[in-house]
């Protein structure tokens, strides 16, 4: 019964983007931080905020 509930929780963060911030790191891990000149991750608030920018910048409009 547990595992369903967290498995639950975990779809819930996946579908309105809650854990956005995990998934980027993890990925950081497996293609970035190996390269000799990797730039650090972006912090959580950066992440965020580059993150809404490309959300809600520019025209998003059909016509």
């Amino acid at each position: 019964m547990l595992n369903k509930l967290k498995n639950i929780w975990s779809n819930i963060r996946q579908l309105s983007g809650d854990d956005a911030y995990e998934r980027y790191l993890a990925h950081y891990d497996e293609f970035h931080a190996d390269k000799d000149a990797a730039e650090p991750p972006l912090s959580r608030e950066a992440f965020f905020k580059q993150w809404q920018d490309g959300k809600w910048k520019g025209i998003k409009r059909c016509c």
